[in-house]
């Protein structure tokens, strides 16, 4: 039996992971729960669950998984504040099942460093996806890693057509239920900018054989190309129990954790090129996964101010990415990447992004 430790308890992926737990509870023991600010919800989770560890914040997160004995810390907090509790659970030795990409993103060589081979398993289902197609060859087999996205709810429009896109309308995705943040950036496909730069460093392999390809059926959530031409794909429905699962016992897979595809019915999967002249932040990620230090942090903290503006009317839909652009150009790197030039990167960024926003 695994012990399992969730922070970001009552978000969407800890939600759901409590679901695959609750499930199966001969093969999963929940030791912990964290929660950023829904004190109800977690004060109910921990009665049903009947649990004496919880935490409620980022500093008393990042201190529950340096108390508690937990087999394996799900990562599931929203943001680069996750940063703490993704550190701490690799200097403790626990597996990590990272569904908060942005510790990753942002902490870059400093939790690369810190991780021993195997130690992070992904939860996104792209990253899971590749993880599991990376099973059928060697690492030096591999040619090409295909992230796939569904192009969001403005797949096929151009930049001018989306001048006047309203919060309600970045919100609705067309096939994942997430939360304000993940689906706005998914609107703009920050989030595959974010994903792609993830790949990188989950996988080692070059951003110049990392593609994305539009996907929006979301049934086949990656791909890797091998070099003798055959490319291994992952497909299920969208539903992140499955990631999720794997992330607590991997490489062990949870039986009826989701539901299979159904092969008697007709269907018909499509993919196409990313339009980068609408959606350039995937472009704008490589670059700054390529210039790596304190880009990439600067990069998500950026986007974090602005889509908190967009969503408050202070800024428009187009002007999240144009406001990312800008504030990595204006950034001068550290000579020295550490925790705390890494935070005093994030917060330059979030002030020449307040800057910027304030005066559009």
């Amino acid at each position: 039996m695994r012990r399992i430790l969730v922070l970001g308890s009552t978000g969407s992926i800890g939600t759901q992971a409590l679901d695959v737990i609750r499930a199966n509870p001969r093969r999963f023991e929940l030791v912990g729960i964290a929660a950023g600010s829904n004190a109800e919800m977690l004060a109910e989770q921990a009665s049903e669950f009947r649990l004496e560890h919880t935490a409620l914040g980022a500093e008393e997160a990042e201190q529950l998984v340096r108390d508690v004995e937990a087999d394996v810390v799900l990562n599931a907090i929203t943001g680069s504040i996750g940063l703490g509790s993704t550190l701490a659970a690799l200097k403790a030795g626990r597996t990590l099942a990272l569904a908060n990409k942005e510790s990753l993103i942002v902490g870059g060589a400093l939790v690369r460093s810190a991780a021993a081979e195997g130690q992070i398993v992904p939860v996104d289902s792209e990253h899971s996806a590749i993880a599991q197609a990376l099973r059928s060859g060697e690492h030096g087999e591999v040619r090409r890693l295909i992230v796939t996205a569904s192009g969001g709810p403005f797949r096929g429009r151009s930049r001018a057509q989306m001048a006047d896109v309203a919060p309600a309308e970045a919100l609705a995705h067309p096939t994942w239920d997430m939360g304000r943040m993940v689906t706005t950036n998914s609107s703009t496909l920050v989030n595959k900018g974010l994903e792609v730069i993830e790949a990188h460093l989950l996988f080692d392999v070059a951003y110049d054989d990392i593609e994305v390809v539009v996907h929006p059926q979301s049934i086949v959530h990656s791909m890797v190309e091998f070099v003798d031409g055959s490319t291994i794909a992952q497909a299920s429905p969208p539903d992140m129990r499955l990631p999720i699962s794997l992330g607590l016992d991997w490489p062990h897979r949870v039986g009826g954790v989701g539901r299979p595809l159904d092969w008697r019915q007709a269907t018909s999967w499509t993919f196409e090129p990313l339009d980068d002249v609408a959606f350039p932040s995937v472009a704008l990620a490589k670059q700054v996964g390529r210039a790596g230090a304190t880009f990439p942090a600067v990069y998500n903290a950026a986007n974090e101010q602005a889509v908190d503006a967009f969503h408050e009317g202070r800024l428009s839909f187009l002007g999240i990415v144009d406001t990312i652009a800008a504030v990595v150009d204006a950034h001068e790197p550290p000579e020295q990447l550490t925790i705390e030039s890494l935070a005093d990167a994030e917060t330059w960024a979030r002030a020449k992004a307040d800057t910027l926003i304030a005066a559009s």
